[in-house]
């Protein structure tokens, strides 16, 4: 037995988090891309056949009240906000992370006040995000100007409306300075809204901590919320009496069922619901989150580190020299819960990393992407991963 996979036995030997392994339905696969799909939790497929059979099927109707559906968009932001730092009553789920980016965006440029008429977005953001901000600066009248984050305390000023930053690269998983960022864009007197895509349930956030204004996440990563699961939306309690949505939907009508004309937003999370929840991917989440009721974000933090420090070592050792470059910061306060290599001929290197058993994904051009949700990928998964890489590029 080598020395790595001896270290790794011994790691996996010693971690307080290796029994949440038994809690998602797992195989042989060494997956390691839950920073795009989280593995299903054990628990969601009962909980969702529940839903369909009892819920929908038997009560029908009457499940808004006597199953709780009406108030689940909040209850479960309820169960994500330890997640990110966040008190109770401030994050509300349902729709899109697109549609919330929307939604935290217009928002946010209408509290800025006047004379604030340019939107900063983050250059190297997921592309969806910078279309959003694009619609979202065409529909306020704003100027929109990207920049790299690391540039975006030079370019606040008195015109600077909102700010829409990525917690987490999600091409070199490269972390960015949530507090320092945040205090600069309050000290130009701007509001900032943060994407946790690709932190959140693998890192502290401290939303309240840090007194973000805004956030928004979505939950199929590593919250394991299942394909197209409800996005959150994070709005700070003493901004809620001002947030005026762009989407001002029946759902967020402080008196939804009186169906009036006109629109009086509801006091508190509930402002940020538009139409109608997805109730079946909504419960579906949920019974996902589960897995988090005693698990604190900081013991997730501590081995998402080790894994991705174990499996840097362990490309140095499997991995011929000049065949990858890492492209993920090394030092741990700029490092997200995945590791990107560049690498010649990236895609078909990644598909033959999954035909033997070892699942990462592809960016194009040329970047091999590893994510590492601390709940179930354990330090074997790693060594077996890099010491198959190696094997492919020798």
């Amino acid at each position: 037995m080598s020395e790595l996979r001896a270290k790794a036995q011994k790691l996996d030997g010693a971690d307080e988090l290796a029994a949440k392994r038994a809690e998602f339905v797992l195989d042989d696969v060494v997956y390691l891309d839950g920073n795009s799909l989280g593995a299903l939790p054990a628990n969601v497929p009962d909980r969702v056949s529940d839903a369909v059979l009892r819920q929908w099927g038997s009560l029908r109707i009457r499940s808004w009240e006597e199953s709780g559906w009406w108030t689940a968009p909040e209850r479960i932001g309820d169960r994500i906000a330890p997640l990110v730092g966040a008190a109770a009553g401030q994050i509300v789920v349902g729709d899109s992370t697109s549609v919330n980016v929307f939604k935290a965006l217009v928002a946010a440029v209408r509290m800025a006040g006047e004379g604030r008429d340019e939107i900063v977005v983050d250059a190297t953001t997921f592309p969806t995000d910078g279309y959003i901000a694009q619609s979202a600066a065409r529909m306020t009248g704003c100027t929109l100007r990207p920049v790299r984050p690391s540039e975006v305390p030079g370019v606040l000023g008195p015109r600077t409306a909102a700010v829409l930053l990525n917690h987490v690269d999600y091409r070199t998983g490269r972390l960015h300075d949530l507090p320092s960022l945040t205090s600069a864009v309050h000290a130009a007197g701007a509001l900032v809204v943060w994407d946790l895509c690709h932190s959140a349930g693998a890192l502290p956030v401290g939303l309240d901590e840090h007194g973000v204004d805004l956030a928004v996440g979505c939950t199929y990563k590593y919250l394991n919320g299942g394909p197209g699961s409800p996005a959150y939306l994070y709005v700070r309690s003493d901004l809620q009496p001002r947030f005026d949505s762009p989407l001002p939907g029946w759902n967020s009508h402080a008196e939804p069922f009186g169906m009036r004309s006109d629109y009086e937003p509801a006091s508190g999370a509930p402002r940020g619901r538009v139409g109608t929840p997805d109730i079946l991917s909504m419960l579906a989440l949920e019974a996902a989150l589960d897995v988090w009721d005693d698990v604190s974000v900081e013991s997730v933090r501590a081995k998402s580190l080790a894994l991705t420090d174990f499996f840097l070592e362990c490309v140095r050792e499997y991995v011929p020299e000049g065949s990858v470059e890492s492209l993920t910061p090394a030092a741990h306060e700029e490092r997200g819960s995945q590791v990107a290599l560049r690498c010649a001929d990236a895609g078909t290197v990644m598909k033959r990393l999954i035909e033997r058993g070892v699942v990462g994904d592809f960016r194009s051009p040329d970047v091999l992407r590893f994510g590492f949700t601390p709940l179930y990928v354990g330090f074997a998964d790693v060594e077996k991963a890099a010491r198959v890489l190696g094997g492919l590029l020798a």
